[in-house]
This record gives C-alpha cells, structure tokens and sequence, in this order.
C-alpha cells in the first residue's frame, strides 16, 4: 500500500517537473504551425478582409477560420481552417502541409486560388475533410491524396483540374463524399471506385468522361445520389445498379447511353428522382415501374422511348418530352395530388386526357403539345390557381373555350393552337392580367375579338390567326405596350387598320393579311421602330398612298402589301430601308419610279408584277428613263401646238378686224354716190352746190380710229 502510495507521488513530481518542458514543446509546435500559414499569407496576392487577424503578435488559435485543439498530451494545434469565400487569390505552393501535421479540416472553397494542388497535401495524414470547390485549380489530381485514408469528404469540384480520376482514390476506404464535377476531367471512370463501399454521395459530372459506367458501382449499397451527368459516356445502363438499395436520386443525363432501362431499377424501392434525358435510349419503362411509389421526379425527355407509361402515382415533376411514347397517358397521373409540372409534348399520346388531370389543381406548368390527343377542352380541364404555363397546340381537342380560363390568375402563356376549337372567344380571357403568350390560331373560332383584349397589358404575343373572326381589329390595341408579336391573319376581319397600332412601340411582327381590311394604311404604323421580322397587310383592298413614314422601319426585313388596291408612288425613302430581305408591291395599282437602291435592282420581277405603271432598274420592268422622255415629249408637243396656234388665231383675228372697216369704209362710199346722184339729178349744174368739207367728214367718220389717229395727228 505505501509502495503503490509512493509510486503516485513519484509521477506525479514527474509531470510537474516535465509540465514546463511540455508547455514549451507545444508553444514551439503551435508557433511553427502559425509561421507556415504566415508564410503562405504573405505569398498570396490577395488576403482578405478575414488573413487582417492573422499577425505574429496574436495566438494563431486567435485568428479568423482558424480552430485549434489541445492534444492528449496537452499540446495546443491547429486542427481546422475554415477560410471558404474570403476572396482569397494566389496558389497552394507556399503552403508547407508538414507544417500542419495534426489538420483534420481544411476548406478554402469559394475563393480565386489558381495553380496545381501540391502533392503534399497528402502529409496531412490526419484530415477527414478536404474542400477546394469553386476556385481556379489546374493541373491533375496527385495520386498522392489516395493516401490519405481518414479522408471521408472530398470536394474538389468546379475547377479547371484536367487529366484522368485517379484509381488509387479507392483507397479512401471511410471516403463519404467525392465530388469532382465541373472540372475538365477525361478518361474513364476507374472500375476501383467500386470499392469505395462507405460512399454515400458520388457526383462526377460535367466532365469529359468517356467509357462506359462501371458494373463495378452497383457495389455502393449505400450511395444515396449518383450523378454522371454532362458527360459522353456511353453503352448501356448496367443492370447491377439495381443493387443501389438506398439510391435515391439516380442522375445520368446529357450522355451518349444506349439500350433500355434495365427492370432492375424497379428495385430502387427508395428511389425519388430518375433523370435519364438527353440519351439515346430506346425500348419502354419498365411495367415494374408502379412498384416505385417513391418516385416523385422522373425526366426521360429526348430519347427514343416507346410504348405506354407505367401507373405513376404519386409524381410531382414528369418530362417526357420528345420521345415515341404512345397509347392513353395513366389515369392516375394526378391521383397523388402533388402534380405540378407535365410535360409529354411531341410523343404520339392519344385519347381524352386522365380525369385526375380535372381536379388537379397543383399544376403549374402543363405542355401536351405535338400528341393526337382528344375531347371536349371545355370538360378535360378544370380550374388551376397555380397554372403559369398550358400548351395544348396540335392535337385533336374539340369544343368551346371555358370561361373558367378567366379563374387561373397566374397564368402567363396559354397556347391551343391547332385543334378543332369552335365557338367564340370568352371575354373572361381579358381578366388575366398576367398573360403574356395568347395562341388560339388555327381553330375554328367565330365572333369578334373580345374588346377587353386591351385589358392584357402583359401581353408580349397574341395570335389569332386561320380562324373565322369577324367585326373590326379593336381600336383601343395600342394599349397593348408590350405587344411585340400580333398574327391577326386568315380571319374575316373588316373596317380600317387601327391607327393606335402606332403605340405598341415594341412590335416586331405584325401580320393582317388575308382579311377584308379596307382604307388606307395609317402613316403611325412606321411608330414601332423596333419592327424588325415581318409587315404583312398582303391580301386585303387596302387603298390610297403606301405611307412615306413606313421607310422608318429601318430594321425591317420583310415588307408584304400585295393583293390590296394601293395607288400613287412607291415612297423614295423606302431605300433608307437597308435590311430589307424581301418586299411585295404586287397586284396594286402603283405607279412611277420604283426607290433607287441594290436592293431594288437585284429584286425579282414578280415583287412589283402587276401594278399600274411601275418603272425601274428591275429586270422585267420598262427603265424610267422611257417613261420620263414620252412625258417630255406629250409635254413638249403640247406647247409646239400652243405655239403655233396663238399666232394664227391672233392672224385671224386681225384679219377679222380689217375685214369688218373695210365692210363699214365701202358701204359709206356707196351711200354717198347715192346721194350724189339724187343731187345731180335736181340740176344740170348742181355740182357746183357740193361741199368738200362735208364729205371730208364723212370720210373720217366711217374710218377706223388708228386711220383718224394716223392723218389727223399734227406735227
């Protein structure tokens, strides 16, 4: 008992006496720790606000994202560095890891850092977590880090690391987490990463990988999320994956895989998400497929599926886009109540839609467009709170449009183009103040356009067109300010081209063709400077002048005012329009020079063919110069004729004048031989009673006035 009592004593004056010494070896060590990170600061290009703390004069378990522990021998040593997102810039070299032999986390993600990753890294022999995400590393991953078998995370994503992923990383037996994606990594995936049996999380995608996926990963019974995704991987899908028994989220898209899905899949009972698009898959979906009553996101879109879909029953997100699927979509599809987004567009669905779809009021986004789908639109939907988003264009659907489309408040695009939609359009439309897409063309709609249309203030496109509309295009459309699409062609519409039109200032294309629109063309229409596709007001009995403000749509690339009763000049401005592509002036009655311009001279015949008189440098058309020389000369032969007919009417009238004194002169004479002789004969000498003077007078007084003028006048 005093032996065991002295013993105690004895080690105890030890620890005391050794306690100093022991004090002093952890000082040296935590100081040695701080000068390598010192050293490594003072190399970097940019520190930080956060490296401000980090000064000789403090302890270096005093600074920012540094955390130490004290050992079982009592010594004092950094064990994490925690600096992610501290606008760190420069490179790893000059951080000497022997330094920092007792490290256990290191995190510098989120930074600039550039450069390779140094293989000594790999002395840090004690780190469980290393994280360099989000930074500009080059070069390869060291084979060096295989090993480092404490490692249970590793994040080295979203870099610029290049070259093949190393086999010796199936060393890291305890390895949970290896994220390696978005980086430029090549080669094969290593069939050794099949060991890794702790791995509960593999992403390596958005990468160069090529080859085939390893069978060897069907061994990860405890991955949770495989991600492969952004690669060119290709091959077939290995059925050993359906040995993942707690895989629930299964992402191998955007690669080059070939074959079907294999059944075993069916047995990933815990399975929430299948992302397989972008592939060249063929074959169906498993039947077995109703046995996940997990899956709740499953997105197959473009690959080259076939045959009818298995009973989804408890899906919140399904795209099946672009596929070969065919037969009547599940009835079930909605039974779970959680759909909200359907997308089973350019497949070859068939049939009235599922009656869950009716009261399934968790959608959001719906696209069953390109199918051969069927019913009466007005009973397959119901009403959608939630809806943003419904293109239900070419397919075979029927009937009147609901007026309970005015209760999906949320909505932004509604597309039905292309079916067999009759009836009018319900006003109730005009309440959807978030509606920016409205595409009703090519039905079988009748009646006018709603005028509360204008109400649609969102509105960026509108497309009525091939239907049978009737009435006037609706005068107050210029409050549409943020039209920039507006296809109102092929209907019967009538009356005059709104010139409110001249408001919606955002148009790019606009399209009136094919109606019985009258009047001329409002000169607002050269307003929306931005058009910029297509002006086509083709096919209508449009008259008077082609407006000169038009030519200011200089950004316009197809001009079409064919078919309509058009008259007078083409504008001459029209060669300021310089991206013209095409323009059609045919079957009007236009008249004149066509617009000087090489767009002009190297347009075909048949985009001004029958007019009026159309003259210009298009072959086909007389030049103008012939034009403007029968002008000259009609109006040259007119003042020839005005010339040498003033003369002779002046002539004549002269002579008219002359002729009528000379008249008057001669039949004075004679009255006076008459009087005369009565004279004589009162006597053998009456002579001698005549007076001169008097007969002087007579003369005088019969005679013009220029004669009187001329003898009378004196000296």
């Amino acid at each position: 008992m005093e032996s065991r009592l002295f013993q105690n004593l004895l080690s105890t004056l030890l620890l005391l006496l050794l306690l100093p010494f022991l004090l002093a070896m952890g000082s040296a060590s935590l100081a040695s720790q701080g000068r390598a990170l010192l050293q490594w600061k003072a190399s970097l290009q940019s520190q930080g606000l956060s490296l401000q703390s980090w000064k000789p004069s403090a302890s270096p378990c005093n600074w920012t994202g540094v955390t130490c522990n004290v050992t079982r021998r009592g010594l004092r040593v950094i064990t994490e560095i925690y600096l992610s997102n501290t606008s760190l810039v420069g490179t790893l070299d000059a951080l000497n890891f022997s330094a920092l032999p007792s490290l256990t986390n290191l995190n510098l993600s989120f930074n600039q850092l550039d450069g390779t990753i140094p293989p000594t890294i790999a002395t840090l022999f004690k780190m469980s977590s290393l994280d360099l995400t989000s930074n500009q590393l080059t070069g390869k991953i060291p084979f060096e880090i295989g090993s480092m078998r404490r490692l249970q995370f590793l994040n080295l994503s979203e870099n610029q690391i290049s070259g093949s992923i190393p086999p010796s990383l199936a060393n890291l037996s305890r390895l949970n987490y290896l994220l390696l994606y978005g980086n430029s990594l090549s080669g094969t995936i290593p069939e050794e990463l099949g060991r890794l049996r702790n791995l509960v999380f593999l992403k390596l995608a958005d990468n160069l990988l090529t080859g085939f996926i390893p069978p060897s990963l069907g061994n990860l019974t405890r991955l949770y999320k495989l991600a492969l995704y952004d690669n060119k991987l290709s091959g077939t899908i290995p059925q050993e994956l359906g040995n993942l028994a707690s895989l629930v989220k299964l992402v191998i898209s955007n690669n080059s895989l070939t074959g079907s899905i294999p059944s075993s899949l069916a047995n990933l009972t815990m399975l929430s998400m299948l992302y397989l698009y972008n592939n060249n898959l063929t074959g169906t979906v498993p039947r077995s497929f109703d046995n996940l009553r997990n899956l709740t996101d499953v997105r197959l879109f473009n690959n080259s599926f076939s045959g009818s879909l298995p009973a989804f029953k408890n899906l919140v997100f399904l795209d099946l886009l672009g596929n070969n699927f065919s037969g009547y979509l599940p009835p079930e599809l909605c039974s779970g109540g959680m759909l909200q987004h359907l997308v089973v567009s350019y497949n070859n669905f068939e049939g009235p839609t599922p009656r869950s779809l009716r009261n399934c009021s968790s959608l959001t986004r719906v696209r069953m467009e390109r199918n051969q789908l069927s019913g009466n639109i007005s009973e397959s939907l119901g009403v959608y709170p939630y809806l943003n988003y419904i293109d239900l264009s070419f397919n075979q659907f029927s009937g009147n449009l609901s007026a309970k489309w005015g209760k999906c408040a949320n909505i932004t695009s509604l597309r039905i183009s292309n079916n067999k939609i009759t009836g009018k359009i319900p006003p109730e439309i005009g309440q959807l103040a978030q509606l920016r897409v409205l595409d009703l063309s090519s039905n079988f709609l009748v009646g006018e356009i709603p005028k509360n249309a204008s109400m649609l203030v969102s509105l960026y496109q509108l497309n009525l067109s091939n239907n049978k509309l009737s009435g006037e295009v609706p005068k107050d459309i210029g409050k549409l300010s943020n039209l920039e699409i507006l296809d109102l062609s092929k209907n019967n519409l009538s009356g005059r081209v709104p010139e409110k039109l001249g408001d919606c200032f955002k148009l790019r294309l606009l399209k009136l063709s094919s109606n019985n629109l009258n009047g001329n063309i409002p000169f607002q229409i050269g307003n929306p400077v931005n058009l910029l596709d297509l002006l086509d007001m083709s096919h209508n009995s449009l008259t008077g002048d082609i407006p000169s403000q038009i030519s200011k749509l200089v950004i316009l690339q197809d001009l079409n005012l064919s078919h309509n009763e058009l008259s007078g000049l083409v504008p001459p401005s029209l060669r300021d329009m310089i991206s013209l592509l095409s323009i059609d002036l045919s079957y009007n009655e236009l008249e004149g020079p066509l617009p000087d311009s090489q767009f002009i001279r190297r347009s075909p015949i048949e985009w001004f063919a029958h007019n009026k008189g159309l003259c210009g440098e298009v072959q086909g058309l007389p030049p103008c110069h012939t034009f403007s020389t029968s002008k000259a000369g009609s109006a040259k032969h007119h003042k020839v004729v005005l010339l040498a007919t003033v003369p002779v009417v002046g002539t004549l009238f002269l002579l008219f004048l002359f002729g009528g004194a000379t008249f008057l002169l001669l039949r004075r004479r004679n009255n006076t031989v008459q009087d005369a002789s009565q004279k004589m004969e009162g006597g053998a000498f009456s002579i001698w009673n005549f007076d001169g003077k008097d007969a002087y007078e007579d003369i005088i007084q019969s005679s013009p006035a220029k004669w009187q003028d001329s003898c009378c006048q004196k000296d």
